[in-house]
């Protein structure tokens, strides 16, 4: 009747043997290295994307081929969105300006624009959505006289055409592709980059 004095005793008893204890042993920590790794490589991507930001883009040329002056595309292509936009619930997209001839130079045989290409007119590629008040006809033949317009007067840039590319017509009711009612930028909707539009 009495206690077996074989028995285990303590905070070990009724442990299965071969079975290791909750808590014996150190545990893994984090790896400093790797956290350390990580931590380069999101700053290098931070590093990349204001590189990309503050990159002034192309030079175009304004005036005549004699001339030197030369304007980053980002701000032709803002300019040339605004002037669209001035039309009644007009909303400009993407703007891509080529030249009208391939050019070879520094940028081989892309026909991309630089200070060591040939100079000349350029060609305007404008993407634009508009109510459906507008026919597509009136709408392109609109856009096109306000970019040849800003082009000339504001820029003294020589544009050989404007290609207007219609992507969306909505109703007068509706707010345009990519922005809320009232006009403002939906949540989402790209940044600033002039190139690319709200959409």
């Amino acid at each position: 009747g009495g206690a077996d004095p074989n028995a285990p005793t303590g905070a070990g008893a009724g442990t299965a043997p071969g079975a290791a204890a909750r808590g014996d042993g150190p545990e893994a920590g984090p790896d400093p290295d790797a956290a350390l790794d990580a931590d380069a490589a999101f700053a290098a991507r931070v590093m990349d994307l204001v590189r990309l930001e503050l990159r002034p883009g192309r030079s175009l040329p304004l005036g005549g081929l004699t001339e030197d002056h030369w304007v980053g595309e980002t701000t032709v292509a803002k300019t040339f969105r605004a002037a669209a936009e001035t039309l009644p619930g007009v909303r400009a997209g993407s703007c891509r300006i080529t030249p009208d001839a391939p050019a070879t130079g520094s940028t081989g045989s892309t026909g991309l624009l630089g200070r060591d290409a040939p100079r000349g007119p350029v060609r305007v590629r404008l993407e634009v959505a508009a109510p459906l008040t507008w026919t597509v006809p009136e709408l392109a033949a609109a856009v096109r006289d306000r970019v040849l317009s800003v082009a000339e007067e504001a820029l003294g840039m020589p544009v050989a055409a404007v290609d207007v590319r219609v992507t969306d017509m909505y109703e007068p009711d509706a707010p345009a592709p990519g922005r809320e009612a009232g006009g403002t930028a939906a949540p989402g909707a790209p940044g600033d980059d002039p190139t690319e539009g709200p959409w």
